[in-house]
């Protein structure tokens, strides 16, 4: 383990951390809506904390191994969550509204933020300053695609590889693919679809009636699948069909492997027209992804129709953005789902266990894992008919090696333990079943909003019960195994 190195990498990321409460601090300046000390004392402490864990380490260089990457993905996540809570503890409007505000409360929304959960535990949003607002934003978009990407585009530079890193944050089953011969290319290129389609859904959300502010801090949660809004309404405050259109497009699109939109821009690029949408079709999980999408679309609105007493016009538009968000692990809402039948809330809170794609924003299981369960789920079956033959479990025309199909398993059977630890625990500090199993739901699928007494917000929630739900954002954002495996005794020993 590289510790001097590991330590000198978090300062400089903590140092570039810092400049993300800039923006918030200049839109509470020139708006003066009284939370501009909150984000100066924020600013001050966490470069300066920076500088003192780099400054020590700052000749060190070495080149990082697999486990570094791991250590300085967690460390780096925790220290993050733990500074950007900073201008949440800080800010006189937001304890003035609720004078029981504390620290974990600050931690829990800068979390939330983060791992683009979408959680949260501020009741009343619209009293909020505009420049906290744009911060809570703005911090589910900054690690919508994950920090630690971003950062290998700029390490290289500073004589430091960036491969372990990007094996340890990209999430998916295969981890040591690469889009680009080169690692710093290829977190530059993630980053400028991302950046594309922020943009682009901005300008959508702005011409279909959005002010600016709204429009760019929505895009911030659409294209990040994170769910924060500037309203305690969420998008249903706007009342709009072509936002939640417009809305449902961009959340499909962020939930969709970014490799597949990284070919259709290459395409592009090299003017291969025809040949530029026909990759999406092609590939097992996106299609397996929008069947899943379009089977519970049909069975909400269908219900929603029949049983519910909604014309099918409103079935329809409140079905499909509902099944959206929550089925990619946005968690924006323009109903409370909570309250249609029984049915279709578990129906649609299940969905959030598969969730989006390998390789895009979304949280959850991931399709491509939940694919690949299924798919020897049909493998056994039909061993017990022909118990002699030698049946592959293909992805496609790919057959999947048995190392992968080993750790979908090993990922399935930990992610289902964790969960129960978790939920046993929350019932531990008083929680009612419902609340309790929602409520980790919600939090390791990186969904945000739950069933029971969590379905509008995480207010009720006690200190403790915050703690664990810090930890399950966590584990959900890591995809459990990189940061259960810092707690076995083998990763550290040499």
């Amino acid at each position: 383990m590289h510790f001097k190195v590991t330590l000198k990498i978090i300062g400089m990321l903590l140092m570039a951390f810092s400049a993300s409460m800039i923006p918030s601090l200049l839109i509470s300046l020139s708006l003066n809506d009284g939370a501009h000390w909150s984000f100066g004392y924020a600013f001050c402490i966490t470069f300066i904390a920076g500088f003192l864990i780099w400054l020590p380490f700052s000749t060190h260089t070495k080149v990082l191994r697999t486990r570094d990457g791991f250590v300085i993905v967690v460390m780096f996540w925790t220290i993050l969550g733990l500074f950007g809570a900073l201008p949440f503890y800080f800010s006189t409007p937001l304890s003035a509204l609720d004078p029981s505000w504390s620290y974990v409360d600050s931690l829990f929304e800068s979390l939330s933020g983060l791992t683009t959960t979408g959680a949260t535990v501020i009741v009343h949003l619209d009293d909020l300053p505009t420049s906290l607002l744009f911060y809570r934003q703005f911090l589910q978009w900054f690690g919508g695609m994950g920090i630690i990407v971003l950062a290998v585009a700029i390490l290289p530079m500073l004589g430091i590889g960036g491969m372990q890193l990007y094996r340890a944050e990209t999430p998916g089953p295969v981890k040591d693919s690469k889009l680009t011969p080169r690692i710093t290319e290829t977190a530059k290129q993630l980053w400028y679809i991302y950046l594309t389609l922020t943009v682009t859904c901005a300008t959508a959300y702005w011409l279909a009636g959005m002010t600016l502010f709204d429009a760019i801090t929505h895009s911030f949660s659409t294209v990040a699948i994170g769910g924060f809004s500037t309203h305690d309404a969420s998008l249903g405050y706007f009342n709009s069909a072509a936002v939640e259109t417009i809305a449902i497009i961009f959340m499909l699109l962020a939930a969709v492997n970014f490799s597949l939109h990284f070919q259709t821009a290459r395409t592009i690029r090299n003017q291969h027209y025809k040949a530029r949408l026909s990759h999406y079709w092609h590939d097992e999980e996106f299609r397996f992804f929008l069947s899943v999408i379009a089977s519970i679309c049909l069975i909400t609105v269908g219900t929603l129709w029949l049983t519910n007493g909604m014309n099918f016009n409103d079935s329809f538009r409140q079905g499909v953005f509902e099944v959206v968000s929550i089925a990619t692990t946005t968690g924006f809402a323009t109903a409370d789902f909570s309250q249609w039948p029984a049915m279709l809330a578990f129906l649609l809170f299940s969905a959030a266990f598969i969730g989006g794609c390998a390789g895009s924003t979304g949280g959850g299981m991931k399709v491509v894992r939940v694919l690949i369960v299924l798919k020897q789920g049909l493998r056994e079956i039909r061993r017990l008919i022909h118990p002699n033959a030698i049946i592959h479990v293909k992805l496609g025309s790919s057959p999947i090696p048995d190392r992968v199909a080993e750790a979908v398993w090993g990922f399935f059977s930990v992610y289902t333990l964790v969960f129960f630890i978790m939920m046993i625990a929350l019932l531990g500090t008083g929680m009612d079943q419902v609340t309790a199993w929602s409520a980790v739901g919600a939090t390791l699928n990186n969904l945000g909003p739950g069933l029971g007494d969590v379905a509008q917000n995480y207010s009720d929630v006690t200190a403790v019960g915050k703690w664990i739900l810090c930890f399950s954002m966590l584990l959900g954002r890591l995809e459990v195994f990189t940061l259960l495996v810092l707690f076995t005794p083998m990763f550290w020993r040499d």
